[in-house]
């Protein structure tokens, strides 16, 4: 048997197990279990404080590290919002963290509490257009300004498609569409009743 075919009776077998679940479980089981909500306590206090919607953090974190805390980007990016280095350093100073390591980029808490404030200071400085921060937080704050500048990128959710860099484009189509399934997901509610 060669190894094309054996791969193809394993997708169908696979697909055969997921809709048996289905079948038995019923859709939202499957659903959550492959968006689900992890870090709750720490995204939602962020969250709160920075007031960005809970479920686009958990997209983020799903999109940069699929919740893996020891995540290491071949760039070097760290945890589960995948910061940079330089970029934590700088944040945490502004932040005010004492002390501040980047072995701590592994923390949760930490990873989390920094992430989001960073993705709230780029929402901050592009007038608060979460697709621009979200194209920030991947491919860089310069980057995105000059962008904008040259009319290489429009900025619109619309224009995604436009974007220069290949990675930063595939980055922020991920993440608003994992962010859209969880709102799906979720509806409306957060870490409550569903």
């Amino acid at each position: 048997m060669t190894r094309k075919r054996r791969r193809g009776i394993f997708h169908a077998l696979a697909a055969l197990l997921l809709l048996g679940t289905i079948a038995i479980a019923g859709v939202r089981p499957v659903l959550t279990w492959y968006f689900p909500l992890k870090y709750r306590e720490s995204v939602e206090k962020n969250a709160h404080l920075y007031q960005i919607d809970p479920l686009l953090i958990t997209a983020i974190m799903r999109v940069e590290s699929s919740f893996d805390r020891y995540a290491i980007s071949s760039k070097g990016a760290r945890g589960l919002m995948q910061l940079m280095p330089e970029t934590a350093r700088w944040a945490a100073d502004l932040m005010g963290l004492k002390d501040f390591e980047i072995e701590q980029l592994f923390d949760p808490e930490v990873n989390i509490a920094i992430g989001v404030w960073y993705l709230s200071n780029l929402r901050e400085q592009f007038d608060g257009d979460i697709v621009l921060a979200l194209a920030a937080y991947n491919g860089g704050r310069a980057n995105v300004l000059r962008w904008l500048r040259e009319e290489a990128w429009s900025g619109e959710v619309e224009t995604v498609h436009d974007i220069p860099f290949p990675e930063t484009r595939g980055y922020v189509q991920k993440v608003l569409n994992t962010y859209q399934w969880y709102r799906r997901v979720y509806r409306n509610a957060w870490f409550g009743e569903r």
